[in-house]
């Protein structure tokens, strides 16, 4: 699993001073100066407070390096205010917005331009000292903004928050009422671990942890075609796999924004692949897939009120999935083996004559092609099953970081 980065502690704390504090954010007028580092290439802009011009953040961010290569953000100015009216629209009010992996921040300052009556605090965490140097300006000009310099996946960055008491004012609301205040927003790697961070926030719903103690959080992410491709994957689709079913258990899902209002790729967001790619995913390549130009979504999520993953088995259906999903392509008859040895017997509990039709799991089909209500059924007889095995952990992102604490 994932090896957590730490903190960085170096991390460029320093507010420049601003004379005015009722800035619009958002404007690009720049008179850039080389910057006085071995790269000459790598420009250092008059102000802060506003990005450079599109065309130009080739020159102020680069995208060669090991924090930023898999890591896309939002560049059209347009496009992110589009998005920000889309993740927390008309009606909304007094929302505490925690944003992560914003870039230098053309979302944030889209956020930061909606109506102050929508966002009454907006917690943004970074921790790429090039992205600071244009986030935590803004927190001089709008006091609704905190900029933490750490990172988004780790279990260490969201008790950050909670210690400076910056979701003190959050209320607990109950889970069958969205909430109205709480939302989580982000942009996601282009990487393995950045996948991996999606299936752990997912799996937070059940149990009610991280943000979702606070009740039924609403989630907006930004985010690769390939992923959402996986995420909505349904039971035809030889892209299903794990993360579809875990995706599908928990939440509902919807285009904040259109698909073509994205698209292409380099006109919207930052770095410009320096090859052309496929406006469609290659679904059969999936390192071609995972490479900056690959078309982007933004989608809202929102926490089903009965998920089907119930908290008690969440490690079960970890484990379940992992093993039976090794041999996706065989009929669940012939892949329940897998599970622990003398699982064949529960093939009875799941296919018999005395089991109601619409209780039945039909144990000829292929294991991806199996419905989220097979995979329910599958839970509970192999719950109930006596001599299941006792030994079903699985680490996540978050686990290794709450236990030490």
């Amino acid at each position: 699993m994932l090896r957590l980065l730490r903190v960085r502690t170096n991390a460029r704390l320093a507010v420049r001073s601003y004379a005015s504090s009722t800035i619009k954010v958002g404007r690009t007028h720049h008179e850039p100066t080389t910057a006085g580092s071995p790269d000459s290439s790598i420009l250092k802009p008059a102000s802060y407070v506003d990005l450079p011009p599109p065309s130009e953040w080739r020159k102020y961010f680069r995208s060669d390096t090991l924090l930023t290569r898999d890591r896309a953000s939002i560049k059209d100015q347009d496009t992110a205010n589009a998005m920000a009216e889309a993740f927390v629209p008309a009606g909304s009010e007094g929302k505490v917005i925690i944003e992560a992996y914003p870039g230098p921040g053309a979302l944030t300052r889209a956020l930061m331009n909606l109506p102050k009556s929508r966002i009454s605090k907006l917690i943004v965490l970074e921790d790429h000292e090039p992205y600071l140097d244009f986030l935590s300006p803004l927190e001089a000009i709008d006091p609704r903004v905190k900029v933490i310099p750490m990172p988004g996946f780790s279990w260490d960055s969201y008790e950050k928050i909670r210690y400076e008491g910056l979701l003190d004012d959050v209320k607990h609301v109950d889970w069958e009422t969205l909430h109205p205040q709480l939302q989580f927003v982000t942009h996601f790697p282009m990487n393995i671990h950045g996948e991996q961070l999606i299936a752990q926030f997912l799996r937070c719903i059940p149990d009610k942890q991280w943000l979702f103690q606070y009740g039924r959080v609403p989630l907006s992410f930004v985010l690769s075609d390939y992923v959402w491709q996986r995420v909505q994957a349904g039971p035809q689709s030889r892209t299903r796999c794990k993360l579809s079913i875990v995706a599908q258990a928990v939440a509902q899902y919807d285009f904040a924004v259109p698909t073509e209002r994205l698209s292409p790729f380099a006109k919207h967001f930052h770095p410009k692949p320096r090859t052309p790619l496929p406006s469609t995913v290659k679904h059969h390549n999936k390192v071609e897939n995972r490479k900056i130009g690959i078309p982007f979504q933004a989608i809202n999520v929102t926490p089903l009120v009965h998920p089907a993953i119930e908290p008690s088995v969440l490690h079960k259906w970890d484990y379940c999935l992992r093993r039976l999903f090794v041999l996706k392509s065989k009929a669940l008859k012939d892949a329940i083996p897998a599970l622990a040895p003398g699982a064949q017997v529960l093939l009875k509990k799941l296919d018999s004559p005395d089991i109601p039709p619409e209780d039945r799991v039909n144990i000829k089909t292929e294991v991806r092609k199996l419905s989220v209500s097979d995979w329910a059924k599958i839970i509970t007889v192999f719950d109930e099953w006596p001599f299941a095995p006792e030994d079903l952990a699985i680490s996540d992102i978050f686990t290794s970081e709450r236990e030490k604490n």
